[in-house]
C-alpha cells in the first residue's frame, strides 16, 4: 500500500480542500485517464483497491499510472472516548483530490478496454469520476 516514507510531523491539521485541480489535470503519461469530479479525501487502502481491479482487468498488459499520492494522514479517536484529551492516533493515510484531478493513467490497452477498466477503478472509489482520453491520441486496434 501507498504511505510516505517518513514525514516531518506524525499528525496534521484536516484542512480544507477547496477549489479545483490547477496541476495533474491532464493525461500526461498514458493514452486514457479517469477524472475526479468531486472534492475527497482518498485513503490508501480504496487507491490500493482501485488498483489492482484495474491492472486484474488488464491482465498485466499495458501500463497504468498512480498520479495521486496519499501524503496527508488521516487520524481516529477509539470508540466510546469522551471529547478532548488531544487528537487521536494515526490509523492511514489519504490523498487530497480536488475537482478535474486526473487519477489512474493507462497506456498499450485498446479503448474499451481501458474504459472497462476505469469504471471497475471508479467503482472502489468514493468520488465521481469521468473517463478521459489524451488530446493528441491515437486509437491502438488489436
Amino acid at each position: 500500500m501507498l504511505l510516505p516514507k517518513r514525514t516531518k510531523w506524525r499528525k496534521t491539521q484536516k484542512g480544507r480542500i477547496k477549489g479545483v485541480a490547477n496541476r495533474g489535470h491532464e493525461v500526461s503519461f498514458g493514452t486514457y485517464g479517469l477524472k475526479s469530479l468531486d472534492t475527497h479525501l482518498i485513503t490508501n487502502k480504496q487507491l490500493e483497491a482501485a488498483r489492482v481491479a484495474v491492472t486484474r482487468f488488464m491482465k498485466r498488459e499495458g501500463k497504468v499510472w498512480i498520479r495521486i499520492f496519499p501524503d496527508k494522514v488521516i487520524t481516529r479517536k477509539p470508540l466510546e472516548v469522551r471529547m478532548g484529551k488531544g487528537k487521536g492516533n494515526p490509523e492511514g493515510w489519504g490523498a487530497p483530490v480536488r475537482p478535474g484531478a486526473i487519477l489512474f493513467e493507462c497506456d498499450g490497452v485498446t479503448r474499451a478496454v481501458a474504459e472497462e477498466a476505469m469504471r471497475l477503478a471508479a467503482q472502489k472509489l468514493p468520488v465521481k469520476t469521468k473517463f478521459v482520453t489524451r488530446r493528441d491520441a491515437l486509437e491502438i486496434t488489436a
